[in-house]
């Protein structure tokens, strides 16, 4: 298993990509709705955290020049937070649910494509193999102590943060 950040990351995007394919096929019940958006808000919340709490705050440091990517990313960091702690109170009978989950996807998508098209192959350049694996293995510890749910105080501080800062 591959320890380089920018592989960890990856195979997490395709995570979640595989759990919105799932969301958007016709015909779901409810409570496969739910247990799909449950998974989907689980696997963003420990991505994000690893992210904001470990990869952005190293790139910015070691590569000074993404700064203005980090910021940005960060902000689309706080978008899909807000997404996640909203539906995380949703059920999936709801009026918005569908809606909802909808604009995150989106988002989350364009996020994720950003990332791998133009902001990843700068911090690969960037970053030596060395550092990128021992970013990876940074992303590894944080993702085992991770919060798991959107509302967790953990997974809010950044959203907080964001807000208050």
């Amino acid at each position: 298993m591959s320890t380089d950040a920018i592989v960890l990351l990856k195979e997490d995007h395709q995570e979640v990509r595989k759990q919105f394919r799932a969301f958007r096929k016709a015909d779901l019940t409810p409570v496969q709705k739910q247990g799909i958006v449950d998974t989907i808000l689980e696997l963003l919340t420990v991505h994000t955290y690893i992210e904001n709490e470990v990869m952005y705050p190293r790139v910015r440091e070691l590569l000074p020049d993404l700064e203005d990517d980090v910021l940005e990313s960060y902000e689309e960091h706080h978008v899909a937070d807000v997404l996640c702690v909203e539906l995380s109170t949703m059920d999936a009978t709801d009026e918005r649910f569908d809606a909802k989950t909808t604009v995150l996807i989106e988002n989350v998508e364009h996020h994720m494509q950003e990332e791998e098209q133009d902001w990843f192959p700068k911090v690969r350049e960037g970053l030596g193999r060395k550092q990128l694996q021992e970013l990876g293995e940074e992303l590894l510890a944080a993702k085992k102590k991770a919060p798991r749910r959107p509302e967790q105080p953990s997974a809010m501080k950044k959203a907080i943060d964001a807000v208050v800062s």
